[in-house]
């Protein structure tokens, strides 16, 4: 009976199986039931195998799905529940004698286990009977292990196959220093995932984490407060809903990035706290108190909801649930448990499928983590929203997309082109008709260093030289863009997003009619600037905004100087925001630039730099060559810490390098660059006045940080990718030019903090010298390695 196993799991053994296991009841641990709430046998049917013979036997038990249980999710028992009630393989291996071997000095942990469902979860009212063997027991020196298997019904209808599972006893030295997961290069070596053609997500995303305060409104199904105005129009069912009460089993996400892991389909890692006297280890088990495995698959399971979400999979239809793939087996590695003296623990999902058939489904490998340590490995867990198709889900979307108003944008991607290298009047009208042919003007870049498609708001007047409200520009980001094939990151270059950035505001400048206000031909420059990454721009098909304001502006003779704010969204949240400003200045004036101030020079010191040889330091130049090549290459995929292609690639040999010194707090990197007067920057930028783009000369300096990384950690080589660190404040000041008549260019960093967790990271500043004469300063700049999984 249920009291029968519920005095099993926490009072007298010997009561249950009979006066010959007193001793056991002696033990300071034995095999147990978990105790209420997750005592889920409610009665056993037939126990067959000789008592205490540490051979084969089977059990048969079931359990009952009551209305208002406790753990319902969607009105079904959840998959925890639903492979948790096949618990008695506990109770068997006691009955076969497991205790009388180990003695109390060994406790026991599950393994290995492989799940597949045939059917639908229970609903309440349905009784789950399961057929439980175990096939045998060995002995590996002093460690016990048994292997077993299930089948579990409803009625006659077959829902659950348990297969290949394995326990072992161990003591809590063997369990500590068992090494936890490690992973095969099978599967942790990048790998095609798998998604329907033309796949994108319904909801754009960016790289995004999410508080507690995020989390706990998702789970009251409030989507706008956790992912933001996207989602303004959008409910969710309650049966979708993340479950709240015993079933709270996610605190937080860290990271939610849309093209991460080894398939680049999506990784989310959500973390939670862990206390002693947390429900799910006070009851599993009373004499040893670990989170049970089931739980584990759970965590995770939840994981992959917030992702799915995310991307656009919810629907206010009643009746709708999550329920695992039919037929897709999923396997379970466990080597680690989580105890009362776990502190936290991490929930790592990475997306490997994903499609309709024509429910909207995901298969996914999922790792956790307890205090950094690996110890379990969930394989092919599937997830799939019963009741609801995708046409369904789509037209939800359409039905917003096709009530918004699309306004007609007030300058188009042909008045941008015709400002960059066309005939200004044609973009700005009759009054810039002077420099069709007659003058000379700033422009823009032009392609494919050109970044904006479109000008949609612009709340100051034309031709008017003062302070005054934002304009708003918009650029569409391909995934297969030329910069992302080049770059091998797997995100939006730094000089990129900071053109992006900075464009319209050399848009703003002439739409102010700033060439009008002298009767000589001005140059424009980028004098520096402030700026902070919030989030990364991933390569899928997306379009971000920019919006500026000039804050102030002032005339000295034949120089102006113009002052803006800016900030990069995407969907409404902020991917980088800064401040800027630029100066025009006359040809002779920007001759007689004399660079930085002393004050400003690369302060090397007294560290011991090592000259590299010239045969050592020569780089690799890889394909593609230039930015029009990049299409022939398509999506390259990310390379680990791979330098970008020769396409954006700013040095050329590495000359010089000291290794990070902690007692001095500084380490020092240098390379060289010979100017090419044919390079494609200079033809893109600018016409009729080619100039390396300043953010190509941060570029440099940012590729030189990748390589002092890649030295310092060349273990990581083929497990990270870069990433610059976001969340700080960086700055950079430019007192020069490069020019294609100048001949050779150096950059120099000095690495200023440098730390091994929770990732790899340097933070460092830079300089740039052409021709002796430094030019550039960058400060406060971090990269980072990030686990490619």
């Amino acid at each position: 009976s249920r009291e029968m196993c519920l005095e099993f799991a926490i009072g007298s053994v010997a009561k249950v199986l009979g006066t010959e296991f007193k001793v056991v009841d002696t033990y300071p641990v034995r095999v147990r039931l978990p105790d209420e709430p997750l005592m889920l046998v409610d009665r056993i049917l037939a126990v067959e195998g000789e008592k205490g013979s540490l051979t084969h036997g089977k059990v048969v038990t079931e359990h009952d799905v009551k209305e208002n249980a406790w753990y319902l999710d969607g009105n079904r028992a959840p998959v925890c529940i639903s492979v948790e009630a096949g618990q008695a393989d506990l109770f068997l291996c006691a009955y076969l004698g497991i205790d009388f071997k180990v003695k109390g000095l060994r406790a026991y942990r599950l393994l290995d286990a492989k799940v597949t469902f045939h059917r639908g979860l229970p609903k309440p009212g349905d009784t789950i009977r399961y057929e439980i063997h175990i096939d045998k027991f060995i002995r590996q020196q002093q460690t016990y292990m048994f292997f077993f298997r299930f089948e579990g019904y409803i009625g006659r209808s077959h829902l659950i196959t348990m297969t290949d599972g394995c326990a072992g006893f161990f003591t809590a030295k063997e369990v500590k220093e068992s090494g936890g997961i490690i992973l095969t290069p099978a599967e942790s070596a990048p790998a095609k995932g798998k998604t329907p053609l033309n796949w994108k997500p319904l909801a754009a995303m960016v790289v995004e984490s999410y508080s507690d305060h995020q989390i706990e409104a998702l789970r009251n199904g409030d989507l706008v407060r956790c992912f933001g105005p996207a989602f303004r129009a959008k409910k969710l069912a309650a049966s979708l809903r993340l479950p709240a009460g015993r079933m709270h089993l996610i605190d937080r996400v860290i990271t939610l990035e849309p093209q991460g892991g080894r398939y680049r389909l999506g990784r989310i890692v959500a973390e939670a706290d862990i206390h002693p006297d947390d429900w799910f280890l006070t009851c599993h088990f009373v004499d040893d108190k670990v989170m049970p495995g089931t739980f584990m698959y759970e965590c995770c399971v939840h994981t992959l909801r917030i992702f799915l979400q995310r991307l656009g999979w919810v629907t206010v239809k009643p009746g709708v649930c999550y329920q695992p793939k039919i037929g897709i087996p999923a396997r379970l590695k466990c080597r680690g448990p989580v105890t009362p003296e776990t502190d936290k623990v991490h929930y790592e999902v990475i997306l490997k499928e994903i499609g309709y058939d024509p429910a909207p489904y995901a298969v996914a490998d999922a790792h956790m983590y307890a205090d950094g340590h690996h110890i379990v490995f969930f394989e092919d867990m599937s997830l799939s929203i019963s009741g609801v198709t995708q046409a369904e889900i789509e037209t939800l979307w359409q039905a917003e997309d096709k009530s918004e108003s699309i306004n007609k944008p007030l300058f188009t991607r042909q008045h941008i082109l015709e400002f960059a290298t066309g005939k200004p009047s044609l973009a700005f009208g009759e009054p810039y008709r002077v420099f069709d042919h007659d003058r000379f003007m700033a422009r823009l870049p032009g392609p494919p260093f050109s970044f904006i498609d479109r000008i949609v708001k612009a709340a100051p007047k034309p031709w008017v030289l003062k302070p005054d409200g934002w304009v708003e520009a918009q650029v569409d980001i391909g995934g297969s863009d030329w910069y992302f094939t080049a770059d091998r990151s797997g995100v939006m270059p730094f000089s990129i997003l900071n053109e992006i950035a900075l464009q319209p505001c050399g848009w703003s400048a002439a739409y102010a009619g700033s060439a009008l206000c002298s009767q000589k031909d001005l140059k424009f420059r980028n004098l520096g600037g402030n700026s902070v990454i919030h989030q990364h721009v991933l390569a899928y098909d997306q379009t971000l905004t920019m919006r500026t304001r000039m804050t102030k502006a002032s005339i000295a003779a034949d120089m102006i100087i113009e002052n803006f704010e800016f900030v990069v969204l995407c969907q409404d949240d902020p991917v980088y925001t800064g401040d800027t400003y630029f100066g025009f200045f006359t040809l002779k004036a920007l001759s007689d630039q004399r660079g930085l101030s002393p004050s400003d020079e690369c302060p090397k010191g007294d560290l011991e730099i090592s000259k590299v040889p010239e045969n050592e330091g020569v780089l690799d130049l890889t394909a593609p060559l230039t930015p029009d090549q990049c299409p022939d290459y398509g999506d390259l995929n990310i390379r680990g810490l791979a330098l970008p292609a020769k396409a954006l690639l700013m040095l050329d040999r590495i000359t010089a390098v000291a290794p990070y010194n902690r007692s001095q707090g500084k380490g020092y990197i240098r390379a060289e660059k010979k100017v090419d007067p044919n390079e494609w920057f200079f033809k893109a930028h600018f016409y009729q006045d080619p100039v390396c783009p300043g953010s190509l000369g941060i570029e440099s300096f940012l590729q030189l940080l990748k390589i002092y990384a890649k030295r310092k950690w060349q273990d990581l080589s083929d497990t990270h990718r870069f990433e610059i660190l976001p969340q700080i404040n960086h700055r950079w000041t430019y007192r020069g030019q490069i020019i294609p008549a100048n001949h050779l260019v150096t950059i120099e960093a000095i690495i200023k903090q440098e730390e091994e967790k929770p990732d790899p990271m340097i933070i460092a500043d830079g300089w740039v010298t052409v021709d002796d004469l430094p030019i550039y300063k960058m400060e406060n700049f971090g990269l980072r390695l990030v686990p490619l999984r």
